[in-house]
């Protein structure tokens, strides 16, 4: 019966007994127990284990799958992921700022190449995991892409019919905000390249203006408060290093002088604003929201906030320059020699590539101050 079993276990394995096996097990001694004389005709036992073993699950099959990521949470990391290499480009091109003019453009040629191919890779990533949730623009890739960051920036879901539901006042707004400064962010863009040139001109012209004079420049932080932080620093030269008053508390006289004085504003409002006109807006209610804005945002200051910081302090302000013409504000205020009256002129830098992020006020102060 044992021997039965083995020859059928060799022939469903195609391996049978040679003769040589037969006659080994013929010659067996008689003591031998049936089941050592089965072992000569028996398969490898690792034949009849993987016999036994059941088959592998797929990789994967017993582990629970992961949510998927939604279309804002995925916009809102392609936003960090964007800004993240924008910090390391600013980070790389100002390390090959130093050195000699020829290792300056050696290293200037291996940022661009290396930001280049990184903003590839990472242009190509967003791409595959937005088809991957079914977003494809319906124009170029760029203007894709463009389309992508507006809506990342405005904080406005990104659908594939977005146009099949009526946005909001708000909403449009928003998105409007964002166009604006996505646009700034693609001019900043494709100026990078010349930046470091350019950043290194202006600030040569601006030393050899302001050094006869013996003025130097005191760095103020870029956080969107420079011009008011800049007065700031001027007011507390001219009060015994304590400024009568704070970056916030000189946005809030700011806002509140425009509003006062807003026939004097309107006009310089109408012709600089590059802001879509609203159709159910009319042009006080978008004067009276870019005073909020002032009042309460981080705004970048001008012309328009200038000129109401020099009669809200009845201050004569100049704003030195190595890009433009040097500009006088509020000339009226201006203490006069001999005049007995002390005045000091609150005097400030412009600086239109001093940033990646573009135009920037620092405070000028003598050289004795440094």
């Amino acid at each position: 019966m044992l021997l039965q079993i083995n020859v059928n276990l060799w022939a469903e394995h195609d391996k049978r007994p040679t003769k040589g096996d037969k006659e080994a097990f013929r010659a067996a001694p008689a003591q031998q127990s049936p089941l050592a004389q089965s072992a000569l005709f028996a398969p490898p036992i690792s034949a009849l284990l993987e016999k036994m073993e059941p088959a592998e699950e797929p990789e994967g099959s017993a582990s629970k799958e992961e949510p998927q990521e939604t279309l804002d949470e995925m916009l809102s990391r392609h936003r960090q992921e964007m800004a993240k290499l924008h910090n390391k480009e600013m980070s790389l091109k100002k390390a090959a700022a130093k050195g000699s003019k020829a290792e300056q453009k050696a290293k200037k040629k291996q940022v661009e190449d290396e930001i280049s191919a990184l903003q590839t890779r990472l242009k190509a990533k967003h791409s595959r995991e937005l088809a991957s949730l079914g977003y494809k623009p319906t124009e170029s890739t760029e203007k894709g892409d463009l389309d992508i960051l507006v809506k990342a920036i405005a904080g406005v879901k990104v659908a594939p019919h977005a146009d099949s539901a009526k946005t909001s006042k708000g909403a449009r707004r928003r998105e409007r905000r964002a166009q604006e400064e996505a646009a700034r962010e693609q001019r900043i863009q494709e100026e990078q390249s010349n930046i470091i040139s350019d950043r290194m001109i202006e600030n040569d012209r601006l030393e050899r203006k302001l050094e006869p004079l013996g003025l130097t420049i005191n760095e103020i932080k870029p956080d969107g408060h420079c011009l008011y932080r800049a007065v700031e620093d001027q007011l507390s030269l001219h009060s015994n290093s304590t400024s009568p008053y704070s970056f916030q508390e000189l946005r809030k006289m700011v806002a509140n002088y425009m509003r006062n004085h807003a026939s004097d504003f309107l006009p310089f409002f109408l012709s600089e604003s590059k802001k879509e006109v609203e159709p159910d807006s009319s042009l006080l209610e978008r004067f009276e929201k870019y005073c909020d804005e002032i009042e309460s945002t981080a705004a970048w200051g001008g012309q328009l906030e200038l000129g109401a910081l020099t009669h809200c302090l009845k201050k004569h302000i100049v704003i030195y320059s190595g890009s433009f013409p040097d500009v006088e504000m509020g000339r009226e205020y201006k203490s006069e020699l001999g005049s007995g009256v002390s005045n000091p002129s609150i005097m400030l830098s412009y600086h239109r590539h001093a940033y990646g992020l573009g135009e920037h006020y620092n405070s000028v102060v003598p050289n004795t101050m440094r």
